[in-house]
C-alpha cells in the first residue's frame, strides 16, 4: 500500500479517536455512537500503524511505547466513566499521550 495513504488513514483514525473522546468525556448526546467511533478509530489506528511499521526495520522499540499509549487511549473513557479520574484530567492526559506518540513517531529515539 502507498505510505501516504497509510499515514492519511492513520491520521484519520487519530482525528476520529479524539472526536469520540471529546464527545464521551465532555458529555452530550450520542454517547453510543461516540463509543462505537472510539473502537473503530482505535482499530484503524492499530492496523494502519502496523502496516506502516512493516516497511521500516522493526529493531527499534519506540513503537512498543506507542502501543502502551494506544492502550491508555483505549481505556481513557472507562477511567472517566467510573470516576477513577476526573474527565478533565483524562482529557489532558489523552492529549499528552497523543503528543508523546507523535514525537515518538517523528523522532524514533530508541
Amino acid at each position: 500500500m502507498d505510505p501516504i495513504l497509510l499515514k492519511t488513514l492513520h491520521l484519520a483514525g487519530v482525528i476520529a479517536l479524539f472526536t469520540s473522546l471529546g464527545a464521551t468525556l465532555l458529555g452530550g448526546s450520542g454517547k453510543k455512537g461516540a463509543s462505537m467511533l472510539h473502537g473503530i478509530s482505535l482499530l484503524l489506528i492499530l492496523l494502519m500503524g502496523f502496516a506502516m511499521l512493516g516497511k521500516p526495520p522493526m529493531e527499534k522499540y519506540w513503537w512498543m511505547v506507542k502501543i502502551g499509549l494506544w492502550l491508555f487511549l483505549g481505556v481513557a473513557p472507562v477511567l472517566a466513566k467510573r470516576k477513577v479520574l476526573p474527565a478533565s484530567i483524562v482529557l489532558a492526559l489523552s492529549i499528552a499521550a497523543a503528543v508523546t506518540a507523535a514525537w515518538l513517531a517523528l523522532a524514533k529515539p530508541f
